[in-house]
């Protein structure tokens, strides 16, 4: 019993020591809370403090800049917006030169390897055709008796023959070539076959002029296979042939949209493109040429209202139309077909300005005497200083013939710059024919 009670006052001894022990723990924590409610309270007051003073300090740095928070958020996004347009500005600016200067360097390589690849003769224009004689003797039957054979000639061809003292030779002068190339063709069978008179001459004409439209034809031919046009429309053909004969400043037109094509060609192929509507566009840039006598407006205008007509593509059409800017260029074709054009009219030695303004100048002469009502040829003749006029007998009589000759002289006056003087000569040649059966 004495020691179960020596225990048992051990043991409430022990409890007594540990509620003790607890008592002041709990004195410690209680005293802790209280000091964390103080600094809780203290640190909402310095908080209350920081608070007011951020604000005193707000305002008083609004009432120095005299701008609000938000404005001068603002303004500072505003400046920073500005600093990054800017710097992205410089940096395209950058990519863009560097882009120019690529693509102009690509540009010439393009052009430059084009030029190169293409090996063109220089092109110059005469007007004069010579024809050699088997002997001086036939300049006399030429002539004929009292000039009738040259005035027949003349009159027929539309060509001045100039006889000299050149040996063996004589000289046709013509601004226009297919005439020209007619009357030489003329003169050479009527040389070969030795019987010159009015009537041989016109019948010899007759059949030069049909195998001058032969030769033109082949010749259209030859192109469009040099080029790889395999389905022009035939009505295209023949006209195409023509421009065998024109020169546009100097420089042969047929022989200028070969070169244009396979120039169109060579940088497309290089730019990646439709070769054959390049190549087409450019073949067919000046077919309006041909007609420039017979319709009215620019050449360009002309070939593509033909074009359209014989059911070309709308990107040729546009790129024929477009070709001296009257049109806007809507189209990489058409820009490509202008590039071939200037190069192949720019080249050193291709063109020349003066024989294209003194064709242009012949070529008005003959419209204002051909606009005459009764008119059936006009031939300018003598480098432009004359102008024959080829009437109807039966629709000008003698008294009309002077009016007529007046007025055009009148009009060329007016319309027209020249050296020197114009004779215009009025023909009217009556004809009574027969046929012995």
């Amino acid at each position: 019993m004495r020691e179960q009670r020596a225990d048992l006052e051990r043991r409430e001894q022990r409890l007594s020591d540990r509620e003790e022990r607890l008592d002041s723990d709990i004195r410690t924590l209680e005293e802790r809370t209280r000091q964390l409610d103080e600094l809780k309270g203290d640190l909402k007051a310095q908080r209350k403090k920081l608070a007011d003073a951020a604000s005193q300090h707000q305002a008083a740095l609004e009432r120095v800049a005299g701008l609000t928070a938000e404005q001068a958020k603002a303004e500072l996004i505003a400046a920073v917006e500005h600093d990054a347009k800017r710097q992205a500005v410089l940096v395209a600016r950058d990519i863009e030169r560097q882009a120019v200067r690529d693509a102009e360097g690509r540009a010439q390589m393009i052009v430059v390897g084009a030029i190169q690849r293409i090996a063109s003769e220089q092109t110059s224009e005469s007007v004069v055709s010579a024809v050699h004689l088997p002997g001086d003797d036939m300049k006399g039957r030429i002539i004929g008796r009292e000039g009738r054979n040259i005035r027949a000639f003349e009159q027929v061809t539309g060509v001045n023959v100039m006889i000299d003292d050149t040996p063996e030779s004589v000289l046709l002068s013509c601004f226009d070539p297919v005439r020209r190339e007619t009357a030489r063709m003329t003169l050479m069978e009527l040389v070969k076959d030795g019987r010159i008179h009015p009537a041989r001459i016109e019948e010899v004409h007759e059949r030069s002029k049909n195998s001058i439209s032969e030769q033109c034809l082949r010749a259209a031919e030859d192109a469009l296979a040099e080029v790889g046009i395999s389905d022009l429309h035939p009505a295209l053909v023949p006209i195409v042939g023509t421009l065998r004969y024109r020169t546009s400043y100097g420089q042969n037109v047929l022989k200028h949209l070969i070169e244009s094509a396979h120039l169109a060609g060579l940088m497309a192929a290089e730019l990646g493109l439709n070769i054959a509507h390049c190549k087409r566009a450019a073949f067919l840039h000046d077919i309006g040429k041909a007609l420039t006598h017979e319709v009215e407006g620019s050449h360009a205008i002309i070939g593509a209202d033909l074009a359209r007509r014989y059911g070309e593509h709308p990107d040729v059409v546009h790129a024929i139309e477009a070709h001296h800017n009257e049109v806007e260029v809507r189209t990489v074709e058409a820009v490509l077909t202008q590039a071939a054009d200037a190069i192949s009219g720019g080249r050193p030695g291709a063109r020349r300005e003066s024989i294209e303004a003194y064709v242009q100048r012949l070529e008005r002469l003959e419209e204002i005497a051909g606009a005459r009502d009764g008119v059936e040829k006009v031939f300018a003749m003598q480098a432009g200083r004359e102008v024959r006029v080829m009437v109807a007998p039966d629709v000008v009589d003698d008294i009309a013939a002077q009016v007529l000759a007046r007025d055009i002289v009148k009009q060329i006056e007016e319309e027209l710059t020249y050296p020197g003087q114009i004779k215009v000569t009025v023909v009217r040649e009556s004809r009574a024919t027969e046929t012995a059966r």
